[in-house]
């Protein structure tokens, strides 16, 4: 492939070359393989989440409604980068345009600020619910929940707005190439002809922020959570409040701790490999084993997926 070295405006590139996983043809197809399952098994984990809490009167509260949103999130999540890297899989040239490459920073940056947002609305209604149970049915309504769920959706969208259309203006020199199966921010400002480093600034702030003030909302709800579970006399009530927050929790922790290890600081020099390894986790990893976890620690759930699976 013949590709120049000499500066290029945002206006003339026609793509960025990701890199994605360097192997041999029938590695690229093994990798093909496997992902694909990857993409269909969440695709049915997360799908038959949302069909259960449709279908199942019992699940029609506030928790259960932020669990589908959730899992309708994490469908989107993950198809913002699979169907891609799917397709790169089987591709000699690997390129994604320069539209394309923007759109998919838009897109999957925007979701995950609204996955971060919608983890700290999850655990808020967690601590409502146990913290404040006699005022949980007053204060978590209906049309409550719907404006937090939407929200969140609309924040996530804008958060990283500016900043994606500020760099997609910038000029882009050298070979373009991406060593990545994403277009992530780090290598894409790698690629720009100077440094900006207002916009450098700008992005390790807002991803900072975006990480720490949600995680910091979930850890203090978490935390008064704690303290009202240990009150109670019962060791049957403490299992029971712990049990409603334990898959939660452990989906908390698994999403931040991959997550904070990338993009609190998304220019520094982590490794091409480790970048990879890192981001493959929270964005394709994790989507896959949610619906496990929600499913298997939450009797309600597996309840309602027995019975989804019965029709």
């Amino acid at each position: 492939m013949n590709i120049s070295n000499t500066p290029n405006t945002s206006g003339t590139i026609t793509g960025f070359i990701l890199l994605g996983f360097p192997c041999s043809r029938e590695g690229q197809i093994l990798l093909f393989v496997l992902f694909s399952v990857v993409y269909l098994l969440t695709l049915m984990g997360n799908g038959s989440i949302i069909c259960a809490v449709r279908w199942d009167q019992r699940l029609h509260t506030p928790m259960y409604i932020l669990l589908a949103n959730f899992s309708f999130l994490e469908i989107w999540y993950v198809t913002s980068t699979v169907p891609n890297m799917l397709a790169n899989f089987l591709s000699d040239t690997k390129v994604i345009s320069f539209s394309g490459c923007f759109l998919q920073f838009y897109f999957f940056f925007s979701l995950g600020s609204t996955e971060c947002f919608l983890l700290a609305i999850m655990a808020f209604d967690r601590y409502l619910a146990i913290c404040r149970p006699l005022h949980y049915p007053t204060i978590m309504t209906g049309h409550l929940c719907t404006n937090l769920v939407v929200s969140c959706w609309v924040f996530g969208f804008l958060w990283f707005l500016i900043p994606i259309i500020i760099i997609s203006q910038m000029s882009f020199c050298g070979s373009r190439i991406i060593d990545h199966f994403l277009c992530d921010p780090g290598p894409l400002l790698a690629l720009t002809c100077t440094r900006v480093p207002v916009i450098e600034l700008t992005s390790s702030t807002l991803s900072s922020l975006l990480l720490f003030i949600p995680f910091f909302f979930i850890v203090v709800s978490y935390a008064l959570v704690l303290r009202a579970v240990l009150r109670v006399p019962s060791a049957a009530g403490r299992r029971k409040a712990f049990s409603t927050c334990g898959s939660h929790l452990a989906v908390v922790s698994l999403f931040y701790g991959s997550v904070m290890v990338m993009y609190v600081s998304p220019t520094s020099e982590h490794e091409a490999g480790m970048q990879k390894v890192v981001t493959l986790f929270y964005s394709v990893v994790t989507p896959l084993i949610n619906p496990i976890i929600y499913s298997l620690r939450n009797k309600d759930m597996k309840h309602a997926m027995k019975k989804l699976l019965r029709t």
